[in-house]
């Protein structure tokens, strides 16, 4: 067992509890982040059953745990019970929520023992955390693993989901900037607005096909204004509905999102609005 902590003054009244060590590193529950204090270290999981907003999250920053789980808080408005994933992030911290309605807020044990993840940030991904795990078995992804720098290489996701006879692939990853030379021959499911600067990025790959998020579609349909300059260039395009899978992430796009919006090409193809970014995708490679 590691060397036991100091005794803080406060320990009664914020108790924490070890329910996993390896060597030096330990899993930690608590009730409340504000829990979360001098007795942490670099090579702790925080399990706190807080919502994981910025408030929480800036309590447990400058004790620099090795990750964090918390409650999303059943997300709520403006996505307030997660928005603390991100703050973790930009310090490089691994973070990770458990459903709402999969643990009890303020009971770290139970969050510990019966939570299921709910979202995640970059560094909790990269320690192979996924949306679904156990909390429990999350925790001890981010015990075990470094996520490393997320650099320009690591922040580049790109997976082939289809091949064809002929080798034309649908290639997802989360920015039509991000496409390679190569892509001038595939459908490419990416997750960046449909906007006129996005028809910019969109021409100088010239894909055989393409899906980007509409954006919200915003002022003046300009989140989907892209469409009708492809069009004109003869590239067979459609948009995510923002509504149905989140901008910026194209994974959850192809496995969650729904077409808003196409252009003549892609109707050509068969694409129409209301039908799945996968089905749509399959559509536009064709044969």
């Amino acid at each position: 067992m590691p060397e036991e902590a100091p005794l803080l003054a406060n320990e009664e009244d914020h108790p924490q509890e070890v329910v996993y060590t390896d060597g030096d590193r330990r899993i930690v529950t608590m009730d409340s982040a504000r829990y979360v204090d001098a007795r942490n270290r670099d090579t702790d999981v925080v399990v706190p059953s807080s919502y994981l907003g910025v408030l929480p999250a800036r309590l447990m920053a400058p004790h620099r745990p090795k990750g964090v789980i918390g409650h999303d808080g059943c997300i709520g408005k403006d996505g307030a019970g997660i928005s603390g994933l991100w703050f973790l992030e930009a310090l490089g911290i691994p973070a990770a929520t458990a459903d709402g309605m999969s643990a009890e807020l303020g009971n770290g044990l139970d969050l510990f023992e019966t939570g299921v993840i709910s979202r995640l940030n970059i560094y909790a991904e990269r320690c192979g955390v996924v949306e679904g795990m156990a909390v429990a078995e999350a925790a001890k992804l981010l015990l075990n693993n470094d996520p490393g720098e997320v650099d320009e290489g690591t922040k580049i996701r790109r997976e082939v989901k289809a091949t064809t006879d002929a080798g034309r692939q649908i290639v997802v990853t989360d920015s039509i900037v991000f496409a390679l030379p190569e892509d001038s021959r595939n459908v490419l499911v990416t997750a960046g607005h449909t906007g006129r600067s996005g028809a910019d990025f969109l021409l100088e790959v010239s894909p055989h096909g393409f899906i980007c998020s509409d954006g919200g579609r915003s002022k003046n349909d300009a989140g989907i204004a892209g469409l009708a300059i492809t069009e004109a260039h003869g590239l067979a395009g459609a948009c995510c509905d923002a509504w149905s899978a989140p901008v910026g992430d194209a994974f959850k796009a192809y496995d969650e999102g729904i077409i808003s919006a196409c252009n003549q090409p892609a109707r050509d193809r068969g694409v129409e609005v209301g039908m799945s970014v996968k089905d749509a995708a399959a559509a536009l490679l064709g044969d």
